[in-house]
């Protein structure tokens, strides 16, 4: 008996997607996370931000697909949407889950506190759960079969960390990290590089800014513990050799 192939899609949710005004890099992020998890992305589809082409392009995609992913429109504007049109697709109302709002009220206690407008981001589909975002704050949602998640490529590389391993039909995966004080644009082509060497790894960026300095972790993910090792060693190396000091485990 052949094994079961599960299957993935996603929206891609923005009017500055469309318009050519916004490049999107979540296409091959998500398509790259997902393959290691053992899941295929087997369509994409880009909507504006308008409700009827949302919740269309949800019900049917995920009416075929094991999992929808969904990226953009859920930011503190009126324009925001997203979360209103998937709760329209599912046919529940819309609340504050209190575990965001207590998230975000934290986040920004020093940042000039929660406003009406950063208040819209703990709204979620009625019965949600929430996926962890420990780079601004505003959670990503999941309910059903369906992923909502940010439309800034590195907040929604924070989002599928959260979520690595978690999902049924995917592969269990090893994840390990490094990190520097390094600047993620100077070592772009390091990664690319070393993702390329070793086939079937994903390598996750998360850049930072701390002690007025900027940094990036580095997360070497794949079902292998002997691939992720071998990446590891040989990025470590390339950094290294690059002038960067590296720690084990990230900083």
């Amino acid at each position: 008996m052949s094994e079961r192939i599960w299957t993935a899609a996603l929206v891609v949710i923005g009017d500055e997607i469309l318009s050519g005004r916004t490049q999107d890099k979540n296409v091959a992020q998500i398509a790259a996370w997902l393959n290691v998890q053992g899941i295929r992305l087997a369509e994409v589809r880009v909507v504006a931000d308008r409700e009827e082409a949302i919740v269309e392009a949800v019900n049917t995609l995920r009416a075929r697909n094991d999992y929808l992913f969904t990226t953009g429109g859920i930011g503190p504007t009126h324009d925001d949407i997203t979360v209103d049109a998937i709760a329209a697709a599912l046919g529940v109302g819309v609340e504050h889950h209190p575990r965001a709002v207590e998230t975000l009220t934290r986040y920004y206690e020093t940042r000039g506190g929660l406003t009406e407008a950063r208040l819209r981001m703990a709204r979620v589909p009625a019965g949600a759960d929430l996926i962890e975002n420990r780079v601004s704050g505003a959670p990503g949602i999941r309910i059903a079969n369906i992923f909502i998640m940010a439309g800034v490529p590195h907040i929604t590389a924070g989002m599928l960390d959260a979520l690595t391993g978690t999902l049924e039909g995917g592969r269990p995966v090893v994840s390990k990290s490094i990190g520097g004080w390094v600047a993620e644009s100077e070592v772009a082509d390091t990664l690319r590089q070393a993702e390329k060497a070793h086939e079937g790894v994903a390598i996750g960026s998360y850049p930072f800014f701390r002690e007025g300095r900027v940094g990036a972790n580095f997360v070497v993910r794949s079902p292998d513990e002997a691939l992720v090792d071998r990446c590891l060693a040989d990025l470590t190396k390339a950094l290294e050799d690059a002038g960067y000091q590296i720690t084990v485990g990230g900083i």
